[in-house]
């Protein structure tokens, strides 16, 4: 056990620390954690969504699988709506809470964790299909929230039709939809092909968590004490839930595991570029992201003494 908590721990510090690092000293500059973001959300990412899904058999353990992961994210946003209803706080709130439960940074921050947390092969796979699913509706939902949010009391089917579009558009999307196509068609991606994408998937973990350490540098970090009471969301509440629904259903100890610890990762980096985007509570998401992010590295490894990994 001991050897699991330092072999996720240390890699994922030692990486923050380094792109951390690599902006205090003015080797990378103001804007430079953009390159690595885009290369990370057009091409290391989509090529390892696709050949993983694509080498993936979608029989009913898998698709158990896929629906097990996902439900956790409908029904928190359901309590939120109920609790809306019952209190009515504003809707704003209402948004604040949802994005930051929802939107967590499965691919950046969990494909990397799992691979460390348990052997490579299999935890790769379960990773990449629990991110690529669960991520779909927790993006799905994020970003009708904040077109919701930018809308005000406009016509909110302009909005969803936003959503739809940009969904359409999205690399990682279309990525895996590729990939479960070619899976349930059946179609063998060729060697050399699957060979190059497994190279260049293969770099995300190391380019997603040094990127991570190198965007956090420089941020106005604020509210934090009211970012720590939103991360408790991701930390404690939604992992819990996860872990109520999953009771129903038959999953082996591994999958079990990895999609609890996928509904604790940390809030996505991307939240922090969108609420810039769509002036969202900006400094607060901010401290969000560098509290859940840093904390991650102790509370994570917790979930996994709980989960006896």
């Amino acid at each position: 056990m001991v050897d699991v908590l330092v072999g996720t721990a240390v890699p994922i510090l030692f990486l923050m620390g380094t792109g951390f690092l690599s902006r205090k000293v003015g080797i990378l500059k103001q804007g430079d954690e953009r390159v690595l973001s885009a290369y990370v959300y057009f091409f290391a990412l989509p090529a390892l969504f696709f050949v993983d899904l694509a080498e993936t058999s979608f029989v009913a353990e898998t698709v158990s699988f896929i629906f097990a992961g996902i439900i956790p994210i409908f029904v928190v946003v359901a309590i939120y709506v109920l609790l809306y209803a019952l209190f009515r706080f504003s809707k704003n709130t209402l948004y604040l809470l949802t994005l930051s439960t929802v939107f967590g940074s499965l691919a950046f921050f969990g494909i990397p964790f799992i691979t460390f947390a348990y052997p490579p092969g299999q935890s790769e796979q379960l990773a990449t299909l629990a991110a690529a699913t669960i991520g779909i509706a927790a993006i799905a939902v994020s970003i009708a929230t904040l077109e919701f949010y930018r809308l005000g009391e406009s016509l909110k089917m302009e909005g969803l039709k936003q959503v739809a579009k940009g969904l359409s558009r999205n690399p990682l999307i279309i990525s895996i939809v590729l990939g479960i196509l070619v899976s349930i068609v059946g179609v063998q991606v060729p060697s050399p092909v699957a060979a190059f994408l497994h190279m260049l998937g293969g770099t995300t973990s190391a380019v997603a968590v040094f990127m991570l350490g190198a965007f956090l540098y420089g941020k106005k970090y604020i509210n934090m004490k009211k970012a720590f009471g939103l991360s408790l969301l991701r930390i404690v509440f939604l992992p819990i839930l996860a872990l109520a629904i999953l009771m129903l259903f038959n999953l082996p100890s591994m999958e079990h595991s990895v999609l609890v610890l996928m509904h604790g990762m940390p809030v996505a980096v991307s939240l922090s570029v969108l609420s810039q985007r769509y002036n969202f509570y900006k400094e607060t998401i901010a401290s969000l992201t560098l509290i859940s992010s840093v904390g991650a590295l102790i509370y994570l490894n917790i979930w996994l003494i709980i989960l006896g990994a």
